[in-house]
């Protein structure tokens, strides 16, 4: 499973953040940084939570 995040959507909103702190960071400069871009298969639930909780569908899963 790898993330993609769509920056050009992406607001730094921290949805996703607050779901998976693990894997998705806003940092102060209010950007998002995807700390795990293939994070292993026992994450998938949360990052799916994630993908669907993001406010603008800026992220998806490939694989």
């Amino acid at each position: 499973m790898k993330i993609v995040v769509d920056f050009e959507k992406c607001t730094s909103n921290a949805v996703c953040m607050g779901i998976a702190p693990d894997i998705f960071e806003v940092r102060d400069d209010n950007f998002l940084y995807v700390l795990q871009e293939e994070p292993p298969e026992d994450k998938r639930a949360l990052v799916e939570e994630a993908v669907r909780m993001c406010p603008t569908q800026a992220i998806s899963l490939e694989g």
